[in-house]
């Protein structure tokens, strides 16, 4: 890929960094909902209240002596995952896929001692994950199995679906696939591949890694062109509705199709990354701007997801 002009960047309607933390994330998210979206724990909570489903809560651990519980509740399970509350970017997440004998298996395969995650436990809560360092709480779920159709293309990971939403519409959205390089996380700039999907939709547009474009994932060798996403309207309603939830007007809803529940809310994100308009082949400034002028928002989730799928199609 060669070198490209700010003017032509410009031209393309690509949001800029500058643009998306002055024009949209200080201008329509009030400093008091960041706590919300900031700590899983708090977003599981409000979120139930808008009916949006999230994984299952096994265990949250607020207190150093509270971890001695932690193997009593882990001891018949096959697999679960930890998270830090305050984590970002895949930062201290856990996932336990299965048991050998007394260890534990990780999505990588490596296994892992009841002692090492009680230490981990503890690691959360000292803060060593959390955002700038503060003491944090852990939160233990039920662990998410995502829908063959999809796991097929992630590499020992979850694959799960980011959406942007601007003022309670869905406006852009991409799937993102684990690879080696990402060490098993949905994280682009980690390595993981992004495939922008078609609102109107939910089918593949393009692919990227690392920025680039590529029509292939480079650990399955799938194509990824011919992507569908099962449940779209209804992920599309689920992330409308986070909307209400936080009343942040520009966020990215995180979220997965599980093969028990169907779609469920990972996380949110009051900062979401401009990686998603590479995935997407287009920029974010039109559609921002198309919701920006409307003289009359639409009032319910349903109705302004199905405004964004008639309006935001691959073409625009």
């Amino acid at each position: 890929m060669g070198w490209i002009s700010p003017f032509k960047l410009n031209q393309l309607g690509m949001l800029n960094m500058n643009r998306r933390n002055v024009d949209y994330i200080a201008r329509y998210n009030s400093r008091s909902s960041y706590p919300l979206v900031d700590n899983k724990l708090k977003t599981k909570l409000v979120v139930a209240e808008y009916d949006v489903r999230t994984p299952r809560l096994l265990q949250v651990v607020r207190q150093q002596h509270e971890i001695s519980h932690f193997r009593e509740m882990a001891e018949d399970l096959d697999g679960f995952a930890i998270k830090p509350a305050k984590g970002s970017g895949g930062k201290g997440i856990t996932v336990i896929t299965g048991r050998d004998d007394n260890d534990y298996v990780k999505a990588s395969g490596s296994r892992v001692s009841s002692s090492h995650l009680e230490r981990h436990l503890s690691n959360i809560l000292a803060g060593l994950y959390s955002l700038a360092g503060t003491p944090d709480v852990a939160i233990v779920e039920n662990l998410v199995e995502s829908i063959p159709s999809l796991a097929k293309y992630s590499f020992q990971g979850v694959p799960d679906i980011r959406i942007v939403v601007f003022q309670g519409y869905p406006v852009m959205a991409m799937l993102r696939l684990a690879t080696t390089a990402s060490d098993g996380k949905a994280n682009l700039h980690q390595g993981a591949v992004g495939v922008g999907l078609n609102i109107a939709n939910g089918h593949s547009l393009n692919a990227v890694q690392f920025n680039r474009p590529i029509t292939l994932h480079p650990d399955t060798g799938l194509a990824l062109e011919n992507l569908v996403i099962d449940d779209w309207q209804e992920m599309l309603v689920m992330a409308s509705r986070c909307y209400e939830a936080t009343g942040l007007g520009y966020m990215g809803v995180d979220l997965v199709v599980d093969a028990n529940e169907g779609p469920l809310l990972l996380e949110l994100n009051a900062r979401p990354g401009l990686a998603i308009q590479m995935a997407n082949g287009r920029g974010l400034l039109p559609r921002l701007r198309q919701i920006e002028s409307l003289r009359r928002t639409h009032f319910t989730p349903e109705e302004r997801a199905a405004f964004a799928m008639d309006t935001f199609t691959s073409k625009t």
